[in-house]
């Protein structure tokens, strides 16, 4: 006998889609009251007065991916959810920031470029149960002309699920009935 029964089958989507990530906003983990998830979607946010930080990506260059690991031996299964965000230009504000993310857990949510039927952004959240921590990176000068100067900032975590879409929102992101935030910090 299943342990659980699959409840549907998947066609082949006839829409296009698009890859990337517009924007990453950070949650300090220990500010989120919760983030109930139910059936793969965030539906509340409870943050009181905090805030989100939302960082704006160079076009083509942030993505997250989600590796499943799981043991037969064990019978065991969890979900290790990686960010990767470049930002361009170094600076001292930045520095400072870095070394904030670098001494935190996070919760991030990923406005990713894939729309849905209506226009609006996906939106991602990992990290929900357990957080999410910078453990990689690199400050680059770059060496020729050309190069590109600044970030590179990897964040990852374990969770026993995987990541969750956040509902969708009126008119801009986070804007749900259900969500209690401060504010988006945008600078």
């Amino acid at each position: 006998m299943a342990c659980t029964a699959l409840t549907k089958g998947r066609g082949l989507d006839c829409n296009r889609i698009s890859g990337g990530i517009k924007y990453i906003y950070f949650a300090v983990y220990d500010q989120v009251t919760s983030i109930p998830v139910t059936s793969g979607e965030i539906t509340d946010i409870e943050m009181g007065s905090n805030d989100l930080y939302r960082y704006t990506t160079p076009l083509g260059v942030a993505n997250l991916s989600e590796t499943i690991t799981g043991s037969r031996e064990n019978g065991t299964i969890f979900f290790t959810p990686t960010v990767n965000v470049i930002l361009n230009r170094l600076t001292k504000e930045d520095q400072n920031q870095i070394k904030l993310l670098g001494q935190t857990r996070v919760i991030v949510f990923a406005q990713l470029n894939q729309q849905l039927t209506n226009g609006h952004d996906v939106i991602v959240g990992l990290g929900i149960t357990n957080g999410l921590e910078l453990n990689a990176g690199t400050i680059d000068s770059g060496a020729a002309f050309a190069d590109r100067n600044g970030y590179t900032l990897t964040f990852d975590g374990m969770e026993p699920e995987p990541f969750a879409m956040v509902a969708d929102y009126t008119t801009t992101p986070f804007d749900n009935t259900a969500f209690t935030i401060n504010s988006i910090v945008t600078s």
